[in-house]
């Protein structure tokens, strides 16, 4: 048989893997089992998960391609082929977002009286309403930009609506180019004053333009949007003095990064579309080649449709999911002592199908009114201003414990948010440490030192999801409670090494990135590999949201080889082949997407009849390994394991929400046929640790050769 690491090794390439699951999210906006509201606000996703992907991914192949980056094995494309390749994709994936909300979600959503109409569908009370408006709401808040001697070209920020105007004077009969930027303070979709009928903002505004200039004739307009490269560059930088302030001056500088992307409505003509090339190309860094024609993409005439989640959120019950009520956890019910409930045993939660408010915000408020806590020390990622978090972290420090708060300010596109949690924490007296530059802290740990009545004790909380409420109900997450001595250890070296100055690499329970995880995960992976040589069979269930790194896909090629049966559950990106003759064909990829975003992360290992389970913060990429500080804890206690083989087998077994890959690279649905309908979320709404009842065995997918 031959070694994976023989042959070339089976790669996806990352981008257009994404590209497909961002596929995988716009074919729920079509799929008429879906609520309209919530295929909407599907296609509000894919929308604004694209405008990430440009601002990032793109702007930095544009980068590599500038500086003659070349590509590295196993990728199989070079920078320059990847952009075409994302082109051609996004292309096809544009002209199905426009038919899907043309053909299928504005008809089916005005049969329901909910509709977005143009100006001249409007009647006489609708236009005078709006007229009004206008005058009163909008009119104040413009600022109409000519372009000509006097006036250069404006700034335009990266993702903001704006009208390009096309305006003569009369007098002298010649042209000029005016921009009128779309206020985000505004909302975009503007009432007529009939129930659930809505005009767009820039429609309102268009129709008005002769009050912005007076005395001219304006000829058309036309609405636009740009993208900048986004991402900040803080790994190459040497080692700053204010970490903070470094990253607040780089979040402004990103206001100012190179066009990436232009985006027109359809009609407008080429005059105009070389005229804002030209302009904008004249601010661009000499790094970048400037936008051309191929960076232009033709729009509806709505543009900017992640705004739709605005509609999304209309209170019409029938159009939308049932209501969600997460349980409380069952160890945490009937008033329970939290920390008697988490000595007793450990715990683990399921979020959203059990409550992050009784979970994970009720252990740090108790540690916060709970006299016998000393200390509380947390990492935070994502914030998001959460009340009973921060309240409790600051009536911690103010009842005189020690609080210590590692706040991430590298978190994409959540840098102010966490820059200014930062400050109210320090505020109130708590000690805040931040990553560094190029280590970004992606960790999700509390630790609380209490005083119990036989000594001091370390309670612990390690999860897969952000300490973030608003998250918390959309993303699937697992957490774990425990007071294992090894564990609380552990986390004390962790946090020490964090606030202070340490080379701690060695650990008792946690698996530790950048220290030990890799080499951890590998050793796990060909451990298996060994027991499937030696007779006892071999199995792996990982559910994740990426699987990128080469190293790792190369071990599963091997322990697909040497006989281990193992299935991924990949949300997003894998840049693994599955079901390839002699090298992947005992490995199976299925990706899930429905209404809770797939955030957990799980592996369970056979381990010759021995099982065991982990969860923790890591997907399997190269960032998580080597650039973030990343925690996986096993699940140690065996009454726990049977509810985690569950919600995996839940998954393996879904029949509704489930896309399996192809050795072809391609994605298929996965369709009931004759069977009973099968769907994981809906499973585990019902049951957070998936259901008991038998049900037969799933058919292994048979391999192809490519």
């Amino acid at each position: 048989m031959a070694s994976a690491t023989s042959l070339a090794l089976p790669y996806l390439n990352r981008e257009l893997s994404w590209l497909e699951f961002n596929a995988r999210v716009l074919e729920e906006a079509l799929d008429d089992r879906v609520p309209l509201l919530e295929r909407l606000k599907f296609l509000a996703i894919f929308s604004t998960n694209l405008d990430e992907f440009y601002m990032v991914r793109v702007a930095g192949l544009r980068r590599k391609v500038a500086a003659g980056t070349k590509q590295y094995a196993p990728e199989p494309l070079t920078p320059p082929e990847q952009l075409e390749a994302i082109r051609e994709r996004v292309n096809e994936l544009l002209g199905r977002r426009r038919r899907a909300l043309r053909r299928e979600l504005l008809p089916a959503l005005a049969k329901h009286n909910v509709e977005i109409v143009p100006m001249d569908a409007l009647d006489d009370d609708e236009r005078a309403r709006l007229a009004s408006f206008f005058e009163s709401q909008v009119f104040p808040v413009l600022t109409p930009l000519a372009v000509d001697p006097g006036h250069p070209f404006p700034y335009i920020s990266s993702l903001s609506l704006s009208l390009a105007v096309d305006i003569r004077d009369p007098e002298t009969g010649k042209s000029h180019f005016a921009r009128v930027k779309v206020p985000r303070s505004l909302s975009r979709w503007v009432s007529t004053g009939r129930s659930h009928r809505f005009v767009a903002l820039e429609e309102v505004i268009g129709a008005n333009l002769g009050a912005l200039f007076p005395g001219m004739d304006v000829e058309r307009w036309y609405t636009f949007r740009i993208t900048r490269y986004s991402d900040l560059e803080l790994g190459q930088m040497d080692q700053p003095e204010d970490l903070l302030e470094t990253i607040e001056q780089q979040v402004f500088q990103r206001k100012f990064g190179e066009v990436v992307r232009l985006e027109v409505q359809r009609e407008m003509p080429e005059s105009i579309r070389q005229l804002l090339m030209e302009e904008l190309s004249e601010t661009e860094s000499q790094y970048v080649a400037p936008i051309g024609p191929r960076d232009v993409h033709d729009q509806d005439d709505l543009l900017e449709l992640g705004d739709l989640m605005q509609l999304a959120s209309l209170d019409i019950p029938e159009l939308r999911d049932p209501p969600h009520v997460p349980l409380v956890p069952t160890a945490f019910r009937e008033g329970r002592n939290i920390f008697d409930a988490i000595r007793e045993r450990d715990v683990l939660v399921h979020h959203p199908y059990e409550s992050f408010s009784a979970s994970v915000e009720a252990f740090l408020e108790a540690a916060a009114n709970d006299p016998q806590v000393l200390a509380i020390k947390v990492t935070l990622y994502r914030t998001s201003g959460d009340t009973a978090i921060e309240r409790a972290l600051t009536e911690a420090a103010e009842a005189g414990k020690q609080v210590a708060v590692l706040i991430e300010l590298q978190a994409r596109f959540d840098e102010a948010n966490n820059i200014n949690f930062a400050r109210t924490m320090e505020n109130y007296g708590i000690h805040v440490a931040y990553g560094l530059p190029g280590l970004k802290t992606h960790a999700k740990t509390v630790l609380v030192v209490r005083r119990d009545f036989d000594g001091i004790r370390r309670y612990v909380h390690l999860g897969t999801g952000n300490y973030n409420s608003k998250t918390a109900r959309l993303y699937t997450d697992i957490g774990l409670f425990t007071c294992n001595p090894q564990i609380g250890a552990d986390l004390s070296d962790l946090f020490n090494s964090l606030t202070g100055v340490s080379r701690q690499k060695h650990y008792r329970r946690l698996a530790i990135a950048p220290g030990n995880l890799r080499a951890h995960t590998l050793q796990l992976i060909r451990r298996e590999a060994e027991h499937a040589k030696a007779g006892r069979g071999g199995r792996i269930i990982a559910k994740m949201n990426a699987l990128v790194d080469p190293e790792v896909i190369a071990a599963l090629y091997q322990a697909s080889q040497a006989g281990v049966e193992i299935d991924l559950i990949v949300r997003g990106i894998c840049c693994l082949v599955p079901g390839i003759k002699d090298v992947s064909e005992r490995i199976r990829v299925i990706s899930i997407i429905g209404r809770f975003l797939e955030h957990s992360r799980i592996v369970h290992f056979a381990n010759g009849g021995t099982p065991e389970y982990y969860i923790g913060s890591a997907d399997w990429m190269p960032r998580n390994f080597d650039r973030r500080v990343e925690a996986m804890t096993p699940i140690d206690d065996p009454s726990l394991h049977r509810g985690v083989q569950l919600v995996l087998e839940t998954c393996l077994a879904d029949n509704r929400q489930s896309w399996e890959l192809g050795a072809d690279g391609t994605y298929r649905r996965r369709q009931p046929g004759n069977a009973a309908e099968r769907s994981t979320q809906a499973v585990l709404t019902r049951h957070p640790w998936g259901d008991v009842t038998p049900r037969p065995a799933r058919k292994r997918t048979r391999a192809k050769t490519v």
